[in-house]
C-alpha cells in the first residue's frame, strides 16, 4: 500500500463485516451499530447517524461520522453466512452427542488441543465447555431417569408383578432421560452448549479444510469486495469478528493471488486505487490451522502476511476468553515466510483499561459478551475504536501507522501442522 493511499482523506467508504459462527439474522448487528455507535459518540464527542439502506446485494446500512473535524460517509455490508450456520446446526440430540464425540477425537487425536493450551487456556476452555455441559447434561438426565424408574418400577411391581417392574423401569427411564435432554436443549439460549458444540465441530468435522458450501460463498463475497474495490470511494475495509477473522484471511488472500486487488490508478472513477484495510477482530484462528487438513488457510495466511495491498490490524483483549489474546495468527501456526512478513500488526484492546472499573465489573464473567466487546463503545477509550475506524476519515492505515504491537504478543511457533498444500 502506497503512502498516498494510507493518508488519504477518507469521505466514502465501504465496510464488508463477516460475522462469526452465527445463526441468527444480520439485523442483531444494525441494532449493536446503532445502539453502541451512540453511545460511543456521546462518551468521544462525536456525530454518528445511522440510516437503513434499500436494495443491494447484502444486508446493511448507511452511517454519517463527523469527527475529527471531517464528515465521512460508510456503506456497511454484512456479508451473510447465517443460513449455512443453521443449517448446519440441523442435528437430533443424539447426532448432536456423536458429533461432540467426533470433535473431541480429531482435536486430540491429532495434539492440536495440547497445542493450543499452550497458547492460551481461555478459549480451549471454552472448546471443552460444550463437551463437559453435554456430558454432565447426560449424566443429570441418566440420574434422573434412574430414580422415576425405580420409584415408579417398584410400585408397579407390587401392584402387577416382578415382570411389570422391569418393562416398566426401562420405559420410565426412557422418557425421562428422552424429556430431560429436550428440556436442556429448549433453554440452550441460556447455556449456549448446542451452539459452541456446533460452532467448534464446523470446521473439525473436516478438520480444518472448508466445507464446500462455504468456500462458494465465500468466493460470493470475494466478488463483492472486488466489485466495491472498483468503485469511487477512498477505502474498502473488510472487517472479520471471531470465526469470521479466518474466513476474512482467505477471501483477501484469494483476491490477491487472483489479482483482484487494484493496482496503483485502477480503481474508482476519479482513478485512484481504494486503500484496503483488513480488521480482525477477537480471532480464534488457532482452533482452525492447528488441524491437520487447514492446509489452505495455511497458505493464505503465510501469502496474506506478506502483502503490500493491505494494512492489516488484529486486534484482541486478554480480557476475552473466547479468542487467541495477542497470538499472531501468522507466526503461531508456523507459517511466517522465512523472508519476513509484514502482517499482522497486532494490539490488545485492553478491556481492563478501556473499560470503567464498574463497567468491567459488570462485564468481566459475561464471556460470551466480552466476545463482542470489540463491536461495542468503550468509556475510557483507546486508541482502538471501531466507530472511528469505520465511520472516521482516517484509513486503518493511517490511523495505527505509528502504532507499535503490543509487547505481549505471542509469535511462538506452535502448531504440529505446518504444511500448506493437501
Amino acid at each position: 500500500m502506497t503512502n498516498g493511499q494510507a493518508e488519504r482523506q477518507v469521505r466514502r467508504r465501504r465496510v464488508f463485516y463477516i460475522p462469526g459462527y452465527d445463526p441468527i439474522h444480520p439485523r442483531r448487528y444494525r441494532e449493536l451499530y446503532r445502539k453502541e455507535g451512540a453511545a460511543q459518540a456521546d462518551i468521544s464527542g462525536y456525530e454518528l447517524n445511522l440510516v437503513g439502506r434499500q436494495g443491494g446485494a447484502s444486508y446493511g446500512w448507511l452511517v454519517n461520522g463527523r469527527m475529527e473535524g471531517s464528515t465521512c460517509e460508510a456503506e456497511v455490508d454484512v456479508l451473510v453466512w447465517s443460513d449455512i450456520v443453521r443449517s448446519s446446526m440441523q442435528l437430533n440430540i443424539a447426532q448432536t452427542y456423536l458429533l461432540m464425540a467426533r470433535t473431541a477425537w480429531t482435536y486430540i487425536a491429532s495434539g492440536a488441543l495440547f497445542r493450543l493450551m499452550r497458547l492460551r487456556k481461555g478459549p480451549v476452555m471454552a472448546a471443552l465447555y460444550p463437551v463437559g455441559m453435554l456430558i454432565l447434561q447426560a449424566v443429570v438426565a441418566g440420574l434422573l431417569g434412574w430414580i422415576a424408574g425405580g420409584i415408579v418400577g417398584m410400585i408397579m411391581g407390587q401392584v402387577v408383578g416382578p415382570d411389570a417392574r422391569i418393562i416398566t423401569f426401562w420405559l420410565v427411564l426412557t422418557g425421562v432421560v428422552v424429556f430431560a435432554l429436550r428440556l436442556f436443549r429448549k433453554y440452550d439460549n441460556k447455556l449456549f452448549v448446542y451452539y459452541l458444540m456446533h460452532d467448534y465441530a464446523y470446521s473439525a468435522r473436516a478438520r480444518g479444510a472448508n466445507p464446500p458450501e462455504l468456500e462458494v460463498r465465500m468466493a460470493q463475497f470475494a466478488d463483492q469486495i472486488a466489485e466495491a474495490l472498483d468503485e469511487d470511494v477512498d477505502e474498502v475495509l473488510v472487517v472479520g469478528h471471531s470465526s469470521g477473522a479466518h474466513l476474512a484471511v482467505s477471501i483477501l488472500a484469494d483476491l490477491a493471488r487472483d489479482g483482484r486487488l487494484p493496482q496503483e490508478g485502477q480503481g474508482g472513477q476519479s482513478g485512484q486505487t481504494p486503500a484496503l484495510g483488513f480488521l480482525s477482530l477477537g480471532q480464534v484462528v488457532p482452533m482452525v490451522s492447528f488441524l491437520p487438513d487447514a492446509h489452505r488457510l495455511r497458505r493464505d495466511l503465510h501469502d496474506l502476511s506478506q502483502s503490500d495491498q493491505l494494512f492489516w490490524l488484529d486486534v484482541t483483549a486478554p480480557g476475552d476468553g473466547c479468542a487467541f489474546a495477542l497470538c499472531d495468527p501468522v507466526s503461531v501456526s508456523g507459517v511466517s515466510p522465512e523472508s519476513g512478513k509484514r502482517w499482522p500488526l497486532v494490539i490488545s484492546a485492553a478491556f481492563s483499561q478501556t473499560l470503567s472499573p464498574e463497567r468491567w465489573a459488570r462485564l468481566r464473567w459475561r464471556f460470551f459478551r466480552l466476545h463482542f466487546q470489540y463491536l461495542c463503545a468503550f468509556d475510557r477509550p483507546g486508541d482502538y475504536d471501531y466507530f472511528r475506524i469505520t465511520a472516521g476519515p482516517r484509513t486503518l492505515a493511517a490511523r495505527f501507522a505509528d502504532r507499535g504491537p503490543s509487547k505481549s504478543r505471542i509469535e511462538t511457533p506452535t502448531s504440529t501442522y505446518t504444511g500448506m498444500m493437501p
